[in-house]
């Protein structure tokens, strides 16, 4: 990511190549007019070509934070550079127009005639105003250069970010510690609860299963990820019976979708961290507020730090910026860790 610092150089190097290509820019549309660049009707067209490229700039600056925003970028190329040829034409013929109107006003001409000589004399095709078209087409094509190239090199990260999501994510699913305590776990209910082991058996594989059937996709229905969720959280609940607890209050989700294996993520990390004892259980509670699916806990952090390089909530953050456009909101206060995560 670019510092500050960058981002004020690019700038100041931009406003100056627009600066001293509007002054070349005028000084030769007035030289082809009249045959000389030095009569004080050239700074007006100065202020003219460096307005519509200003507005110009700042559009294209506009359309590509909007379209950066959506889902698959490459399918908002033809429309952003369809949006931007319009407003480039619209803005280019409203600042000639408003130019012609104040040198109207300066050399005191009949306001009557305006129209007129705006026609006949500014916006015809062989008239320097009137090759507009040209520059059109030439601020167009840089314009859908920078547009594709920017959409390629998301596309890339997209994928190498979506393949160590895919291995982070099977990673910890299939960590040693999980699989042992599951099948611990399970050794100990075939013998006492063989009923309650066969569902323990079938909720396990279907975990897996769901990993493995999800694992190459971005977005899933968040009914499928809760019922995921409860899966998941049963086996810790076997094992921990009163020690966690998990409270679901989701209403309307019908059409919402998550990134897969998301909230399984948020609920481990807010097992992992903290204790849970019967006296003080831990209360995962998973709900919806406007756009966000909110995912907290209450505060119970071990006194002994878990080894933890949080590559599993940083992919996540990562992944969900590329996909949705938007942040994942994490805050903890003294009692609760609380994490927004955008619906798509």
């Amino acid at each position: 990511m670019k510092s500050k610092k960058q981002n004020k150089k690019e700038l100041l190097v931009t406003f100056l190549f627009i600066f001293f290509f509007s002054i070349i820019a005028a000084m030769y549309a007035k030289w082809k007019q009249i045959g000389t660049p030095f009569v004080p009707e050239t700074i007006l067209y100065f202020c003219t070509v460096f307005l519509i490229s200003i507005c110009s700039g700042l559009l294209a600056v506009r359309l590509l934070r909007y379209i950066e925003t959506k889902t698959n970028l490459v399918k908002q190329v033809i429309p952003a550079i369809l949006g931007f040829y319009v407003g480039v034409y619209v803005i280019s013929y409203l600042s000639i127009t408003s130019g012609v109107f104040v040198w109207f006003l300066i050399k005191g001409r009949s306001l009557e005639e305006f129209f007129l000589h705006l026609l006949k004399y500014e916006l015809k095709p062989n008239t320097p105003t009137g090759n507009l078209m040209i520059w059109l087409l030439l601020a167009t094509l840089m314009f859908f250069y920078v547009l594709w190239k920017r959409a390629m090199e998301r596309e890339q990260k997209l994928k190498e970010e979506k393949l160590l999501y895919q291995y982070e994510t099977l990673k910890q699913q299939v960590n040693p510690h999980f699989l042992f305590n599951s099948l611990n776990t399970l050794s100990s209910l075939i013998n006492t609860f063989p009923v309650v082991a066969e569902t323990f058996t079938n909720k396990l594989s279907s975990i897996y299963r769901y990993i493995l059937e999800n694992s190459e996709s971005d977005k899933i229905s968040i009914q499928y990820e809760i019922s995921f969720v409860m899966e998941y959280f049963y086996l810790y609940k076997i094992r921990d019976e009163g020690k966690i607890n998990l409270h679901i209050n989701l209403n309307d989700y019908d059409q919402c979708e998550v990134v897969p294996v998301s909230l399984q993520i948020l609920v481990e990390n807010a097992l992992k961290h903290n204790l849970t004892t019967r006296e003080k259980p831990l209360h995962i509670y998973i709900c919806r507020e406007e756009k966000y699916i909110i995912v907290k806990n209450n505060l119970q952090k071990m006194t002994t730090l878990v080894c933890s390089s949080k590559i599993g909530l940083k992919n996540l953050a990562e992944r969900i910026k590329l996909i949705t456009g938007k942040k994942l909101l994490v805050n903890e206060t003294a009692d609760e860790f609380i994490v927004k995560m955008p619906i798509i």
